[in-house]
């Protein structure tokens, strides 16, 4: 069977509010999509020597030396499929690939659980958009479609912390998805193939993480901009490894909700998620980026052995974080874009900080670190810029702002000679601050013509 190449795109993310909060059920996080998307693009392995016979070939031909070579097994006992690294063939330098790797199995495993289509050898190529990675490079390689070669290795490259991850992991379930199913058997234009698609995603990514997260970035990268609130962590409890015995019927009972009694209960209100006419979303890359995991562990422990006094503070930034949904919806179900009326909005940002500050020395975990308080209070004191914060889990992960249309070169001008004050305390200096291109974005998952890869595919 002869199958046809596919392309498919999903979008980073940026978690405006609800940082830590999203964590738990009884609370929501407001996310936006961006522009920035993970392209992935599946085809048939061309033939060549040295070539094993059930062979999956992944590369990143942004980086250098970003190629992966997959065996796969089919496992008995409907374990699914086994994905071994055929480390002698793979010229990349980094010993795995957990996402890629992770969403290959688990995708693999859910197709033959569901189909009886033969899977055969395929070539997977990844392609970023600039924005995702702090230090792009020259731009002398690039092609119609705006990608860049970064010209350095994957393990050097400085994230900015846009959802790579979640993107990459959405787009290539998907992608494979498509390329080996017929559309009868998983529209993923479709309603059901989008939540089927979700939760297929949901679960490699956390399987890839080795920690069950809140999937609201994953649920951006599906579905787009989007006020969240989390799965149960129970639905993936029982799941177990893949290659188990009987992995691929759980894993089928989960993403289909076989069981009545373990449905995915995430809640996507795609329609609370705005942002008014006269503004923009603007994010600006301080280029350190932040280990996120060991930062909620430390916040999560903060909370449990301070149970009343977080649940207070808790509820405090749940109001005010469900105050700048209902503000932004507001303004933009309106029809004036007066600055004066931003001044509430600007307000409710100033509260929002203000009580992460308050998180952040309590539980002694810089989400707002001071050199990133002195960058969001200058930025705000330009004409036009309205708000910001450190977005998602903070740190020195690139800010988010939002800035009125036609302040974004005075927003560009200070930031060319923005510099740190030098009394700041110990951490890391957040260096030369770069404001990315990207905007909000209210699409999730799309399909993408193979055509616009092509300089980028051998």
């Amino acid at each position: 069977m002869t199958r046809r190449p596919v392309a498919v795109s999903a979008p980073g993310k940026v978690l405006v509010a609800g940082g830590y909060l999203v964590l738990d059920r009884s609370h929501t996080g407001l996310v936006f999509g961006l522009d920035a998307r993970i392209h992935v693009l599946v085809q048939k392995l061309p033939p060549s020597t040295g070539v094993v016979l059930s062979e999956i070939v992944v590369r990143s031909p942004q980086f250098r030396d970003a190629e992966w070579r997959y065996e796969y097994r089919e496992v008995k006992d409907h374990g699914g499929f086994q994905i071994t690294q055929l480390t002698g063939h793979s010229t990349s330098v980094q010993s795995r690939n957990r996402f890629v790797e992770t969403a290959l199995a688990y995708t693999l495993s859910y197709i033959s659980a569901t189909s009886n289509t033969m899977i055969g050898s395929a070539s997977v190529t990844i392609l970023a958009d600039a924005d995702y990675y702090s230090h792009p490079g020259s731009t002398a390689r690039s092609d119609p479609a705006g990608f860049i070669d970064f010209e350095e290795s994957l393990s050097e490259a400085h994230k900015t912390g846009l959802g790579s991850s979640a993107a990459l992991v959405t787009a290539f379930v998907a992608a494979v998805l498509t390329y080996y199913l017929d559309e009868n058997q998983l529209n993923l234009r479709s309603d059901l193939g989008r939540r089927r698609l979700h939760n297929l995603a949901q679960a490699a990514h956390c399987a890839a993480q080795g920690k069950v997260g809140s999937g609201f970035d994953v649920a951006a990268a599906v579905y787009g901009s989007c006020v969240y609130r989390r799965f149960s962590p129970s639905i993936l409890e029982e799941l177990g490894e893949a290659g188990s015995p009987q992995f691929s019927k759980r894993l089928t009972a989960v993403v289909e909700e076989l069981d009545a009694s373990n449905t995915w209960n995430m809640q996507i209100d795609k329609a609370a998620a705005r942002i008014p006419c006269g503004l923009r979303l603007a994010m600006c890359d301080v280029d350190c980026g932040s280990e996120t995991v060991g930062m909620a562990k430390k916040v999560l422990g903060w909370r449990k052995e301070n149970a009343d006094e977080a649940a207070l503070l808790w509820a405090t930034l749940q109001k005010g974080n469900e105050e700048l949904a209902r503000e932004l919806l507001r303004l933009a179900e309106g029809t004036s874009t007066d600055s004066r009326d931003y001044k509430n909005l600007s307000d409710i940002f100033l509260t929002i900080r203000s009580l992460i500050r308050e998180m952040s020395a309590k539980a002694e975990v810089p989400i707002e670190p001071k050199v990133q308080t002195e960058l969001l209070d200058a930025c705000c004191g330009i004409h036009g810029v309205v708000g910001g914060v450190v977005p998602g889990a903070g740190g020195f992960d690139a800010i988010a702002l939002l800035v009125e249309n036609d302040a974004l070169p005075s927003l560009q001008q200070f930031l060319d000679t923005y510099k740190t004050p030098s009394n700041n305390d110990s951490g890391p200096g957040i260096g030369k601050v770069r404001l990315l291109g990207v905007k909000q974005n209210w699409e999730g998952l799309r399909s993408e013509s193979v055509e616009t890869y092509t300089d980028w595919i051998r």
